[in-house]
């Protein structure tokens, strides 16, 4: 069965929160996911050093040997997931298709 790596929404109306998770293609996306790899926060936040002048950031927390490990199984990321992995600099570019 192919396995994605995708995106799962969590949180309120206006406040949406990821998990990075590994799942089967044809479950839906609330589903149970066979593993989850990491988080993705899209709402900017301010760094807490107490420079309102720094540069806002939107956390991304991911176990690197898992995705690795699920990519080399034969895993696809979603075009969402793939954007993700490829900002913690898991990819170094996309395979024409």
């Amino acid at each position: 069965m192919v396995l994605k790596i995708r995106l799962a929404r969590f949180g309120k109306r206006h406040a949406p929160f990821y998990n990075i998770v590994v799942a089967h293609a044809r479950t839906a996306r609330g589903s149970k996911p066979l593993e989850v790899l990491g988080t993705y926060d899209p709402i900017p936040k301010t760094p807490t050093d107490g420079n309102e002048t720094a540069k806002k950031f939107k956390d991304i927390k991911l176990d690197v040997h898992r995705a690795k490990y699920w990519l080399g199984v034969g895993a696809q990321p979603s075009e969402p997931a793939w954007r993700l992995l490829s900002m913690v600099s898991l990819f170094a570019g996309r395979e024409q298709e």
